[in-house]
């Protein structure tokens, strides 16, 4: 096996991840343009998986859901409530949190990545081709109400993370 969705895949990650590095390059600033291309590349990505690979790969287990699917799916949630609140150091923190432990369940070995490959092993070009002609998700503005994080911080814990503690947790390291 190529495995050439988990290249793609694990390439786009490292490409969205690299938008976030420029956009908080500078300690205390966040660069509204990089951040910019950061949220539009995650949304993307997120996109992708959700109506391109997870749907590929559950159709080709006789259209049995994939268990982490689901896992996964409310980790896209959450991190798509991030992408509308406006971004502070401590929102960057969490953001960061949150995608290390999602991408290592896609990535590790026997992850989703491994599990879509292998299902979709006969379909990878057409999958392949059908990714590279997704668009972009229109990004608005971030909403600066009051109660956008409190709504974020909600979809974080249904996904199994606490916000509050996350910050915690990396100020004590």
């Amino acid at each position: 096996m190529n495995k050439l969705l988990y290249q793609f895949f694990t390439e786009d990650h490292h490409r969205v991840e690299g938008f976030l590095n420029k956009a908080t390059a500078i300690p205390g600033q966040i660069d509204e343009n990089y951040y910019h291309q950061f949220r539009v590349g995650l949304l993307k990505h997120i996109k992708m998986e959700e109506k391109i690979l997870f749907p590929a790969a559950q159709k080709a287990n006789n259209n049995e859901p994939i268990p982490l699917a689901a896992k996964l799916r409310l980790d896209h949630g959450a991190l798509t409530a991030l992408m509308v609140v406006p971004p502070t150091d401590d929102l960057i923190k969490v953001i960061r949190y949150v995608l290390e432990k999602h991408d290592l369940l896609e990535e590790e070995a026997g992850g989703m990545y491994d599990l879509c490959e292998g299902l979709t092993q006969h379909q990878t070009h057409e999958i392949l081709e059908e990714l590279n002609k997704a668009t972009e998700v229109p990004v608005q503005a971030h909403n600066k109400a009051d109660y956008v994080l409190d709504v974020a911080k909600r979809t974080l814990q249904r996904a199994g993370f606490d916000y509050d503690q996350i910050l915690q947790q990396l100020k004590q390291k």
